[in-house]
């Protein structure tokens, strides 16, 4: 019976085989895992498949919904006070070329207890930046960098219980101060929360919108046009603080500042949106580096890359404001060439060293003039960034008013 003999030796290499199945099985199992999806969101836009349109992007209507996801906050106590999905929805660029959007939809897990359905507000935070790493929705999702502290800005209107749609509304090419395109984005990512019908948020919630400098020219653009690019929007008021009305002037105010960070900010993103101005043609060898330079960076980078300096260190004519086809593309995207319908509370400090009060003055005297309602308030004595908190409980005042159904204050009168 010598056939038995070996069975020894197959049970032998049976159990020496174990620890290496063991480890192929690890290995498989790591693998696995290593290809898993990150968490929703904590990946930079520019490498994230949601944020990228669909081929078949202007066979969508504007604020028509692409995709949506859940996804959970990294900033602040929001992953355990709300419920939060980004959306992605279809807009119209400045020249009403479709192309995509994102917002992110924070809804207090706790329930509502006002009357009627819980409101809800259109937060413009101030991205004020050139690169999509910068945008609400990514610091929301990754608690990543300067985008995260731009994501803290809805805290307030949140612990009013109300909900928050936040809008990138600098759009995929991140545009700063393009006026029409962050209306066109604000106005349709409410149109997409309204069509999703997310957490408890659907068609009959009250709307209002409040902005801070960079996102009040957002708002302010979203009410201006409101009344023509989305009628079907309803808002019961817009609060906008530190307003960047007119960005010609604001850009003479800040010329050779301490601040002339924000002039290559919107120098960079209005020369991509709006290539017939022709600013690339006027640019020396210098400003030619400079465009290149202030591409894709977040406000601080701008801020400290850009101190001190001139338009025209940059370009080869000694005033580009002044240059026909650059004046008529920031005319294009000055305020005031219609009335809001919707109840406006404007408030800034007189002696604001970023952005100039002279120009605000000018856009609430033009709406005043074309029938609108305006609360206007202004403090003698401030500094930009502390207006937005020292009028935080006014604001927070006015809109709960407006949905009250309260009447509007109207200093035009």
């Amino acid at each position: 019976m010598t056939t038995a003999a070996p069975r020894p030796r197959l049970v032998a290499r049976t159990f020496r085989a174990l620890p290496i199945a063991a480890a192929a099985l690890t290995l498989a199992a790591g693998a696995a895992s290593a290809a898993d999806p990150p968490p929703a969101g904590s990946v930079p836009p520019d490498q994230d498949p949601f944020y990228s349109a669909p081929a078949d992007i202007g066979s969508y209507q504007p604020g028509q919904v692409v995709a949506d996801r859940k996804i959970t906050p990294k900033v602040g106590d929001l992953a355990t006070t709300t419920d939060a999905w980004q959306i992605s929805y279809r807009t119209d660029d400045s020249h009403g070329q479709p192309e995509l959007a994102v917002t992110t939809l924070l809804v207090p897990k706790k329930a509502w207890t006002g009357g009627g359905p819980r409101p809800i507000v259109s937060v413009q935070a101030a991205e004020d930046s050139t690169g999509t790493q910068c945008a609400p929705s990514y610091g929301v999702s990754s608690g990543q960098g300067y985008a995260a502290s731009s994501a803290i800005y809805p805290a307030a209107v949140l612990a009013k219980g109300w909900a928050v749609a936040m809008p990138d509304f600098e759009g995929p090419k991140s545009v700063f101060m393009g006026g029409p395109q962050a209306g066109h984005a604000v106005l349709d990512g409410i149109r997409a929360v309204r069509n999703l019908g997310a957490g408890g948020v659907g068609t009959t919630n009250p709307w209002a919108l409040n902005g801070y400098s960079g996102g009040a020219q957002a708002t302010g653009w979203a009410a201006e046009l409101q009344p023509s690019y989305a009628p079907d929007v309803t808002l019961v008021g817009a609060a906008m603080g530190g307003v960047p009305a007119d960005p010609a002037a604001v850009a003479r105010s800040l010329d050779g500042g301490i601040f002339s960070g924000f002039e290559a900010a919107a120098t960079v993103s209005l020369a991509a949106e709006y290539p017939e101005a022709g600013i690339d043609d006027l640019t020396n060898a210098e400003g030619k580096e400079a465009l290149q330079k202030a591409r894709g960076k977040c406000l601080t980078d701008l801020l400290t890359g850009f101190t001190f300096k001139r338009l025209a260190d940059y370009t080869t004519v000694p005033d580009p404001l002044s240059v026909p086809s650059v004046a008529a593309m920031l005319k294009k995207n000055t305020m005031g060439a219609a009335a809001p319908t919707t109840p406006i509370y404007d408030y800034h400090a007189d002696t604001d060293e970023i952005v100039p009060v002279a120009q605000d003055d000018a856009l609430t005297r033009a709406w005043c003039a074309k029938g609108a309602t305006v609360q206007v308030v202004r403090d003698l004595l401030g500094e930009h960034a502390v207006e937005m908190v020292v009028r935080q409980n006014d604001v927070l005042s006015f809109l709960t008013d407006r949905f009250a159904g309260r009447t509007p204050g109207n200093t035009c009168t």
